[in-house]
């Protein structure tokens, strides 16, 4: 087995390894301080909280229920290549649902406001955690991504309309108007926090590419990464050189692979990232005045 195979292997690895603590700590977010409380929070952990409220059906079987049908949609949809690591951290998801609720038989705070606050705090880092390794917690992901391939509607839109949805079917569980701010302040919470655990509220990224691999970058960020590539003439003037420059805009939580797959096609690039305050167009934020 060659060097770069075996490096290779052992960032894979590190990646599961590291998407399995951010799920954890997500799944803790839920048993420790959600669940507890009985708040309902967004995703499909929501609705299976939901159904638990409601049926005392356990979390860990309607949450691995509701994603293999989802996942078993996406890859008839999206392709048979469809999120291993999406695979994994449900499945990883799941056994700790079925595990914690057994080790925590009281709540930790009795505060409810409280409990929606930290859980949605502690579920929001292990999400950035997940994200910065390029895996996803599945559910409502899988529904934007199906969503977005059939219709230009962003996939953080159909998130959030999925998450409300979700946060109000819990007032006709408890009845209650509190129940409900609760959950959207979780909502909130937890939105914040993945922006801020990944690089604060500037969520996306210009970035600037010159290589003289710049046809195999273009076509991955192009084919591979799903953002769209502008490809640019330039002239180095140290050298007078003609150098192509490859423009591309991305969410922050997507460059880290991006840059794992750059260092793979050239080492030697020349790369120059900035942040940028906001992003219009197709598959980012639309204009709104």
């Amino acid at each position: 087995m060659t060097e770069e195979r075996k490096a290779k292997l052992k960032t894979t690895f590190t990646d599961y390894i590291v998407i399995a603590f951010g799920m954890a700590l997500y799944v803790l977010s839920w048993t420790i301080f959600l669940i507890p409380a009985e708040i309902t929070g967004g995703g499909i952990s929501g609705l299976s909280a939901v159904i638990f409220y409601s049926s005392k059906i356990p979390v860990a079987i309607s949450y691995f229920i509701i994603n293999v049908f989802l996942i078993l949609i996406a890859i008839r949809v999206l392709g048979a290549s469809f999120g291993i690591k999406t695979i994994w951290s449900m499945l990883v998801a799941t056994l700790l649902f079925w595990v914690t609720p057994g080790l925590i038989t009281e709540p930790l705070i009795d505060d409810t406001f409280l409990s929606a606050v930290l859980g949605a705090m502690m579920g929001g880092i292990g999400i950035g955690i997940v994200f910065t390794r390029g895996g996803s917690t599945g559910g409502t992901d899988i529904i934007a991504m199906i969503v977005n391939k059939y219709r230009n509607i962003s996939p953080g839109r159909v998130i959030m309309y999925c998450d409300v949805i979700i946060i109000a079917s819990s007032y006709f569980v408890f009845q209650s108007p509190a129940k409900l701010v609760y959950g959207y302040v979780t909502m909130w919470v937890v939105s914040y926090t993945i922006d801020a655990f990944l690089s604060g509220a500037n969520a996306s990224a210009q970035i600037f590419i010159f290589s003289k691999n710049f046809e195999e970058i273009a076509d991955y960020i192009n084919n591979q990464a799903g953002r769209g590539v502008t490809v640019m003439d330039g002239t180095g003037w140290y050298t007078k050189e003609e150098v192509k420059i490859v423009m591309t805009v991305v969410r922050k939580r997507e460059s880290s692979l991006i840059f794992r797959k750059l260092k793979e096609i050239d080492p030697n690039a020349f790369i120059s990232m900035s942040s940028v305050m906001g992003v219009y167009g197709q598959g980012f934020d639309k204009i709104k005045i």
